[in-house]
């Protein structure tokens, strides 16, 4: 059976495959409020987020098209990111996340 590849046709698939990245979606997140340079951006990750790892899932992420990279040539170096036009549509989905995502954190809790 011949399979079919769904990317660019089924919205959930399309979605799934541009978010790959343990961190792409929280990322995403931390620049949905404006731009942010790379170092805050490591601040605010998990202690286990590293440099390497963070810098990939960033470029993974620009090179979807989700967020903007803009390199100020100046010394020392300043790099900020941002959501792209594309990435800011993306707003919506993070605040019913956050729901859900409340909800069943409410749920585990109410579990135990």
């Amino acid at each position: 059976m011949e399979k079919k590849n769904l990317f660019g046709k089924c919205p959930y698939v399309t979605a799934q495959k541009v978010l790959t990245g343990k961190w792409s979606m929280y990322i995403m997140y931390l620049l949905s409020d404006g731009p942010v340079r790379f170092n805050e951006l490591q601040r605010q990750m998990p202690e286990e987020m590293t440099h390497t790892t963070l810098s990939r899932q960033l470029k993974t992420l620009e090179d979807e098209g989700l967020i903007v990279r803009r390199d100020y040539q100046q010394v020392p170096p300043k790099v900020e990111y941002s959501l792209s036009d594309i990435g800011e549509k993306f707003k919506d989905v993070l605040s019913v996340l956050e729901i859900w995502g409340n909800a069943y954190i409410q749920y585990l809790k109410d579990s135990k």
